[in-house]
């Protein structure tokens, strides 16, 4: 992406946050206010309970090492009685991003890397989503260049602001953008953790699943969640790989 490009993506947010519409008309949503309701007015969406989706990714047949269960235990030690009344940056800063790091999501060699609040705007002739994004993976070294996994929201609470329909907007501009059949996102409420698969069946149709509560102040469904992560990962990984074969 061009400088031209991000200051162009940059002027949209700025639109919809001052409640303007698009230059061309078309009506605009932001990540961070879009609701329910207006994402299904747009897209056809329906949320699944089967659960069979995750059953690869939750069953991710991979033992968390020795060092990497002392580090959650003692994170969880340290910060665990205080989870559910963090602000969101303090959670953030003290909790969510030493456990991103430890993943560690960053490979100069596959130049893939974690971002916060990049900006990403999916257009169509119908609807514009644009906004800052709290977390992606991504291809990129220095700004995201392509997007393979989404974390919304750190907030102690939902609110007035529900990251559900926050995260599904950013999960169907990442299908599209990359033009994926799916995606995998996660969306965070104080201590509560959310994973979720989104499936696009046809044009702007899309179909979605949210796994059972990962409850972050619980050492089992923190390792739990570590390993969820770790399978984004190397999934990530496999994806890279299997398209630098095809080049």
């Amino acid at each position: 992406m061009s400088e031209l490009e991000r200051i162009e993506q940059l002027e949209r947010e700025i639109r919809v946050l001052k409640g303007l519409k698009a230059e061309s008309g078309i009506e605009t949503f932001s990540y961070s206010k879009i609701g329910l309701k207006e994402l299904k007015r747009v897209v056809s969406l329906k949320k699944s309970f089967d659960d069979t989706p995750f059953e690869k990714w939750f069953f991710f047949d991979k033992e968390i090492i020795s060092d990497d269960r002392i580090f959650l235990e003692i994170l969880l030690s340290k910060y665990g009685k205080f989870i559910k009344s963090y602000q969101e940056e303090t959670l953030k800063a003290n909790f969510i991003i030493p456990i991103i790091n430890r993943v560690d999501f960053l490979s100069i060699e596959m130049e893939t890397a974690p971002f916060y609040e990049e900006l990403i705007t999916y257009e169509t002739e119908k609807f514009i989503f644009t906004g800052t994004t709290d977390f992606i993976v991504s291809k990129g070294l220095e700004y995201s260049e392509k997007p393979y996994f989404f974390i919304q929201e750190f907030k102690k609470g939902k609110l007035n602001s529900d990251p559900e329909p926050q995260l599904l907007a950013e999960l169907i501009s990442g299908v599209e953008l990359n033009s994926w059949e799916s995606i995998k996102g996660a969306y965070i409420v104080g201590a509560i953790w959310n994973f979720v698969i989104l499936e696009k069946l046809g044009k702007d149709t899309y179909q979605y699943y949210v796994s059972e509560n990962y409850d972050s102040t619980k050492i089992g469904d923190l390792k739990g969640i570590y390993k969820n992560l770790m399978f984004v990962k190397e999934e990530i990984i496999a994806k890279i790989e299997e398209e630098n074969s095809l080049i």
